[in-house]
Formats: structure tokens, C-alpha cells, sequence
């Protein structure tokens, strides 16, 4: 029997390691999933290595199949119930990015400008985000390129590509991503 995945921000803060509900495989790439009560509490982006964990409760099953109905429509509209979470600055820019229209981005200066604080809280509130991609993070890129994606800077590594696949998926192509290594190329 395989070991259920590990969160990676747990194993990064010494804290139990949580086991995941569900491990799904979408097109861009694992997702753990955590649910608590009748709501989602987490879904982090895991590493491709991670075996997968079939959905097994109701509410497992309904996130996989309105997140497989994003990646077949980039306009899907999520309908889950979300478990509250986060500060309140970072529930105001979670609800900044909900607002950024599919096929846009901003960047986190313009996202800090708009809630009269700093491009890099807006960036640590984006990486904390316990509900990505239903809650856009990717979204917000940086003034000069991609900019980071989940505590990940490394243009080459798996979390920039999930970015990179989720924009182009949305049509979200501006110049400045392009120039910054939008191809996905090492």
C-alpha cells in the first residue's frame, strides 16, 4: 500500500503531515485535496511523482469533476462551497483574483495598487492561497515575466509550468510573459 501524499507546506514547517482526501490528476498536473465537514478546505499543487488518490467522499468527487470541467472550458464558473480561510488582507486579494476576468492577468503592482498595500503582500498572499486555481493565483504575474507561482521561482520546475499551462489554458498571453520564458523551455 502507497503512502497518501504529504503537504508540502507541511513538511516545509515541521507540522503534521496532513493526508490528503484525494490526490486528482488533471491535465496540468496533482492536486492534493482536503475536505473538512462539507467543505473544500485545501487543494495544493503536489509534485508529479505523487501517486494518485482516487476521490472517494461526494464532495471529493464533485470538485474533480467541476475542476476536469475547467480544463475542458477555461469560462467554467466554480460553484463549490470553499472553507473560509486566510487573514483579512488576504481574503481581499483572493477576492481580487476571483474578479480578474478569465483571459486576464495583472500584475501584482497593479493588484497592490488597487488595495492600497505592497506588490510583494499581494505576491505572499497569492502563494498562500488554500484554494488555487479555483481561487485564480495564477493570474497575477509580475511587471517583468511570469513572476513566482506557490512559493516557486524556479523557471523550469514543475509549479511555473502548472502557471504557464493554466494562462495559456485561459488565453492569457501578454507580452511580458512571453517574454520571460513563456514557451515552458529549460
Amino acid at each position: 500500500m502507497s503512502r497518501p501524499a504529504v503537504s508540502s507546506r507541511a513538511r516545509a514547517n515541521g507540522a503534521p503531515q496532513p493526508l490528503w482526501e484525494a490526490v486528482l490528476e488533471l491535465p496540468f498536473g496533482k492536486l492534493g485535496l482536503r475536505c473538512a465537514s462539507a467543505e473544500v478546505q485545501a487543494l495544493e499543487y503536489l509534485p508529479d511523482a505523487t501517486p494518485p488518490l482516487p476521490p472517494a467522499s461526494p464532495l471529493a468527487r464533485e470538485v474533480l469533476a467541476q475542476l476536469l470541467a475547467y480544463c475542458g472550458n477555461p469560462r467554467h464558473r466554480f460553484d463549490l462551497p470553499l472553507q473560509a480561510a486566510g487573514t483579512v488582507f488576504q481574503r481581499r486579494v483572493w477576492a481580487l483574483l476571483v474578479e480578474t476576468p478569465v483571459g486576464s492577468t495583472r500584475t501584482y503592482g497593479e493588484a497592490a495598487r488597487k488595495l492600497g498595500s505592497a506588490a510583494r503582500a499581494v505576491g505572499q498572499a497569492c502563494a498562500a492561497n488554500p484554494h488555487a486555481p479555483v481561487i485564480p493565483c495564477h493570474r497575477v504575474v509580475a511587471a517583468t515575466g511570469l513572476g513566482g507561482f506557490a512559493h516557486s521561482l524556479d523557471p523550469g520546475g514543475e509549479l511555473l509550468r502548472i502557471k504557464r499551462w493554466l494562462l495559456l489554458h485561459e488565453g492569457a498571453v501578454p507580452t511580458v510573459v512571453k517574454a520571460s520564458r513563456w514557451d515552458g523551455g529549460a
